[in-house]
């Protein structure tokens, strides 16, 4: 049963992000440039970086790799301590718009296995201007998505990713929030991964939409200080708090892939 929840959840992730990138490309003049990468253990990933007019800068990753834990790693991480052997896979999505007046943007959706096995993601958004609105409807379609499977699950994923995408030394939030979940293993991997596939797909459909919606409002140069400004929180939070980074670097991943999150260009008072 592991097996095959591997091969679906693999399986998964590379339909999404073609469908993604097939997405992203239409409203572009420019199309993803691509680079296959091999990680420390076995395996790799597929890194996908577009800059354009509309995305300043955008990565679609996959990945699918396993290895041991180190010692610090194995503590941290469920199941690991009985067998540090782990597989994981999964995709990561962040995009910085050119336009103010579209938020950045996040995802991913994962799926590893130690001796125990679960799936992890969410997605969360990130406004630089007046968003109170639009914010309303994203939480709005992303409860509605929510409660198809699970009438828990977001309120509880929620809260977690207020919690999660809070930057402390600031004491503010990084956007307006979204979902966030971990360790989703509850005994129907079936259902959990039909959740875990809902969540790309709105995913996907969000970003179509907003792009559609809000890439011929006008800005200015002032919008724009306030989109760098925004941007430098988003390197603080994920250089100094964001946990894919972090068991990115500390298990050989690819340091490119790994902070494609990093906007363009960013500014600090």
């Amino acid at each position: 049963m592991v097996g095959q929840v591997r091969h679906n959840a693999e399986e998964w992730f590379k339909e999404l992000r073609g469908k993604l990138v097939s997405t992203l490309e239409g409203h572009e003049s420019v199309q993803f440039k691509e680079k296959k990468w091999n990680h420390a253990g076995k395996g790799g990933g597929l890194m996908s970086i577009i800059k354009g007019d509309l995305i300043e800068k955008g990565g679609v990753n996959i990945s699918t790799v396993s290895g041991k834990f180190s010692d610090k790693m194995k503590e941290r991480i469920p199941g690991a301590k009985e067998d540090p052997s782990y597989w994981a896979t999964g995709i990561s999505v962040v995009l910085h718009p050119n336009n103010p007046n579209i938020p950045s943007m996040h995802f991913n959706t994962r799926y590893l296995s130690t001796t125990q096995t679960w799936f992890g993601g969410g997605i969360d958004i990130t406004p630089c201007l007046e968003f109170e609105k639009e914010a309303q409807n994203f939480h709005n379609n992303l409860k509605s998505m929510c409660d198809k499977h699970d009438n828990d699950y977001y309120p509880k994923f929620k809260k977690w990713c207020d919690e999660y995408f809070f930057i402390k030394h600031r004491n503010e939030p990084r956007g307006v929030g979204g979902i966030f979940f971990d360790y989703l293993n509850e005994g129907d991997s079936l259902s959990e991964f039909q959740f875990v596939k809902d969540v790309g797909l709105f995913f996907h459909d969000y970003v179509d939409n907003i792009l559609k919606k809000n890439k011929d409002k006008t800005w200015d140069d002032n919008d724009k200080k306030k989109q760098f400004i925004k941007r430098g929180r988003y390197v603080e939070f994920n250089l100094l708090y964001d946990r894919g980074t972090k068991f990115g670097l500390e298990t050989g991943g690819n340091v490119d892939a790994i902070l494609m999150s990093m906007p363009p260009q960013a500014s600090w008072k």
